[in-house]
C-alpha cells in the first residue's frame, strides 16, 4: 500500500481506502462484510469510509464492529451527513441541529470518540452556510472531528465555503469525496483546478463505474445474474444508467490496455483515477474478500502518457463531463 497527504494537511491516508456505501448492513450478510474489512487490514488499507445514511444507520454500525479492536491511531475513518436518517423535518441537512445530533449517533455507531474526517455529503441550500461551517468549526475544537470535506459540491459552492471559513477564522475543508472515474469525469474542468490551487484533496468514489469498468456488463446482453445491475436494494437504478451498448463495447475494447499492462479492468480502472495528481484516494467497495485483494494492486501503478491517451480514444464521446452534472437537492430530501 501506499499513502497520499490528504489535500494540503498533514493527515496521510491509504490511496485505497475501503467504503461500506452498497454492502454493509445491505447487500451483504455481516460476516461477509467483516471479512472484506479484514481483507482490506490485511492488504495494508487503513483509511474507511462510511456515512450515517448507508443502509438506514447500519453500514456505520457494521464497520464499527468489524474495526473494534483495532489500533485506533492506525486507522482514518471518514464519515458523513446531509441525508435523511430519521422522519423528522431535522433529521437531515446541515442544519447546526442536525450536524451535532449525526456526529454523535456516528461516533456511537462507528464504537470511537472521533472521526478523522466528517464529511457535507451535499450541499444544503436550505442552511446558511455560514451556520454549518461554525458547527463543523465546533466540532473540531472539541476533538470530535479532525478535519471536515464535503462530497458532491460544485466548486463555486467549495470556493464560497473557503471564503467564509477564512473570513471567521474556521477549520478548512481539505477534501472532496466526488464521483470520478474514466466514464465519469465532471470534476475535471472546474472542481480539480480549484482544489489544487486551494490545498484540497479528492477521495473518489465509484472509480469502476459500479463494476461497468470490470467488463463484467456485455453489449446486448442482459446483466448477469447476482450482479449489482440486478439488486434493486443494491444500487441498480444507478448503474442502469450506465447499461448502455455503445458504452459498454467501447469498455471491452479497454480489456487489451489491461491485459497489456498485466492488469485486472478493475485494477486498471482504480489506478487511472490515482494518476490525477489531485486524488488523495481511490475508494473501493467490496462484497467478497477477492474483490479487495484485487482493486488492492492498482496501489502503486503508473500509467504512462501513452496509455492515458489510448484510453481517451477508446472512450471517446462516451465519457461524461459536464460539471453540471453535479447537483444538490434545492429543498432537503
Amino acid at each position: 500500500m501506499e499513502f497520499r497527504h490528504l489535500g494540503r494537511s498533514g493527515l496521510k491516508i491509504s490511496e485505497i481506502a475501503y467504503g461500506n456505501w452498497l454492502t454493509h448492513g445491505s447487500q451483504v450478510e455481516e460476516d461477509a462484510a467483516r471479512a472484506c474489512v479484514a481483507a482490506a487490514l490485511d492488504e495494508g488499507i487503513t483509511t474507511f469510509d462510511t456515512a450515517d445514511v448507508y443502509a438506514g444507520t447500519r453500514a456505520e454500525e457494521v464497520l464499527g464492529r468489524a474495526l473494534d479492536g483495532q489500533r485506533r491511531e492506525g486507522l482514518e475513518i471518514f464519515t458523513k451527513v446531509y441525508w435523511p436518517t430519521g422522519p423528522g423535518p431535522n433529521d437531515r441537512g446541515l442544519s447546526r441541529k442536525h450536524i451535532f445530533e449525526s456526529i454523535h449517533g456516528s461516533l456511537r455507531r462507528l464504537r470511537t470518540d472521533y472521526v478523522d474526517l466528517y464529511q457535507a455529503h451535499r450541499f444544503d441550500h436550505e442552511t446558511p452556510l455560514e451556520e454549518t461551517l461554525r458547527a463543523f468549526d465546533d466540532l473540531v475544537r472539541q476533538g470530535k472531528v479532525l478535519y471536515v470535506g464535503v462530497s458532491e459540491w460544485r466548486a463555486e459552492e467549495i470556493e464560497r465555503a473557503l471564503k467564509i471559513a477564512d473570513e471567521m477564522g474556521f477549520d478548512r475543508i481539505v477534501s472532496s469525496q466526488p464521483q470520478y472515474s474514466m466514464l465519469w469525469r465532471v470534476i475535471e474542468d472546474e472542481v480539480v483546478p480549484l482544489c489544487e490551487r486551494e490545498g484540497i484533496g479528492q477521495i473518489v468514489w465509484s472509480p469502476i463505474a459500479q463494476g461497468v469498468l470490470t467488463g463484467k456488463y456485455l453489449p446486448g446482453q442482459p446483466p448477469p445474474a447476482g450482479s449489482r445491475a440486478t439488486d434493486e436494494n443494491g444500487g441498480a437504478t444507478f448503474i442502469r444508467q450506465m447499461l448502455d451498448d455503445e458504452l459498454l463495447t467501447r469498455v471491452q475494447d479497454l480489456k487489451p490496455v489491461a491485459a497489456d499492462l498485466g492488469l485486472t479492468m478493475a485494477q486498471l480502472a482504480v489506478a487511472w483515477t490515482l494518476q490525477n495528481p489531485n486524488v488523495s484516494a481511490a475508494i473501493v467497495g467490496a462484497s467478497r474478500p477477492e474483490q479487495v485483494r484485487d482493486n488492492v494492486r492498482a496501489a502503486g501503478v503508473k500509467l504512462d502518457a501513452d496509455v492515458l491517451a489510448r484510453i481517451d480514444e477508446i472512450l471517446g464521446d462516451v465519457v461524461i463531463r459536464d460539471p453540471a452534472k453535479t447537483v444538490s437537492p434545492r429543498q432537503r430530501p
